[in-house]
């Protein structure tokens, strides 16, 4: 654990997600975990699934977020890219 002995520099950390431009992804993901929080949801141990992932335009509305387990919500076959392909059914084959 890299701060077990001082504080951690959270004001360091956030300015160098700012120069990255990596802190409106990270605050779209925070605001979900928040959301729980503030209804006194226990999610220890748990992942945060949006329905319609926000890669593919989904939002952090109630009603768009699930708690599960971290092997099934991280199973889903990705593209190159990191977000979460279309999921569609295969095709019979007429015979």
């Amino acid at each position: 654990m890299a701060y077990v002995n001082k504080a951690r520099p959270y004001k360091k950390e956030y300015q160098q997600q700012k120069e990255r431009k990596e802190l409106p992804f990270r605050m779209e993901r925070q605001t979900a975990r928040r959301a729980m929080d503030a209804k006194g949801i226990n999610r220890k141990g748990k992942d945060i699934d949006h329905t319609v992932p926000l890669s593919k335009g989904g939002s952090n509305a109630p009603s768009n977020l699930n708690l599960k387990s971290p092997s099934s919500n991280r199973s889903f076959s990705r593209n190159s890219d990191g977000s979460v392909k279309i999921n569609k059914p295969k095709k019979k084959k007429l015979t």
